[in-house]
């Protein structure tokens, strides 16, 4: 493997949480997708598909708990690799207990951990074995909110090519009262600003609206908050591109997610962009009130 310039990433995760469909969204960016590869082959895989491409490998594997005892192994391959130029980028892809249990019953298939106990047993063992892999990840993906359409487009965002090395983005805004999302990145708390929602004219409007944005925007507190999140945000896109993580995810959160989250993560992504990162909204919470 030597001299090769290809890259890898292992997609791994919870069963459940969209693994086939992160896997078909790499191949549609023209990545080279083995499922559920032993780990011990990885080496071998890399070299085999370097020589097939001529050194311009692209491949992505996903490994999981079907393996189960070749998954114990993958942070010994992991390990090999890492010694080698190849830097393997982890694509790792979460969902709550609730949401995984109604897919897998929906699938009707049992769980490769459950071994004649409950459903949740199998997930709760699954999510011990692989919880240091998950720390590991390059880039997180929580899929409890998402269908298979929203996933595919946050795994494109995350890996299509670029004519340079670039950091993309995605800006979650949330409500607090909900959770905070599990693959955020970096977590902007918001509700050091006056809340709109004890303005009467302005509780039902949302921070999409031009006077709630004008409201929060306008606090001195944010406008300073502003300024001082750019600087940090730049150090943050260096460092990022250094360890060649390339996708970050930006949670901004207010008590419900209604009003002073939405109109700052809108306002730091438009930032964003004009500063080249690619950045996508998503507002999570937005009309559950």
């Amino acid at each position: 493997m030597t001299g090769s310039t290809g890259d890898l990433i292992i997609v791994t995760g919870m069963t459940g949480a969209g693994r086939s469909t992160a896997a078909h969204a790499l191949e549609d960016l023209g990545w080279f997708v083995i499922d559920n590869l032993p780990p011990q082959m990885l080496e071998p895989a890399v070299k085999l598909i370097d020589h097939e491409e001529q050194g311009e490998a692209r491949l992505a594997v996903v490994v999981d708990v079907r393996s189960r005892g070749f998954f114990a192994e993958l942070r010994g391959a992991l390990d090999s690799l890492a010694e080698t130029h190849l830097r393997p980028r982890i694509l790792f892809l979460e969902a709550t207990d609730d949401v995984l249990v109604r897919r897998q019953e929906a699938a009707r298939r049992p769980h490769p951990l459950q071994d004649g106990a409950r459903l949740l047993d199998g997930i709760r063992r699954e999510r011990e074995m692989i919880r240091n892999l998950r720390g590991d990840a390059d880039v997180l993906i929580d899929t409890s909110e998402l269908n298979v359409h929203e996933l595919a487009a946050k795994v494109e965002t995350a890996f299509a090519e670029t004519e340079s090395p670039a950091v993309r983005a995605t800006v979650v805004s949330f409500g607090f009262k909900y959770g905070i999302p599990v693959d955020a990145d970096m977590v902007l708390d918001m509700r050091f600003l006056p809340n709109p929602h004890w303005v009467p004219d302005l509780r039902p409007q949302t921070g999409l609206d031009a006077e709630v944005s004008a409201y929060v925007l306008g606090q001195p507190s944010a406008v300073e908050f502003l300024e001082r999140l750019g600087a940090l945000l730049e150090t943050t896109y260096a460092g990022f591109l250094r360890e060649r993580k390339q996708y970050l995810n930006l949670a901004v959160g207010c008590t419900g997610g209604k009003h002073r989250s939405v109109a700052m993560a809108e306002t730091v992504a438009a930032r964003m962009r004009e500063v080249g990162v690619e950045t996508f909204v998503v507002h999570r919470d937005l009309g559950r009130e």
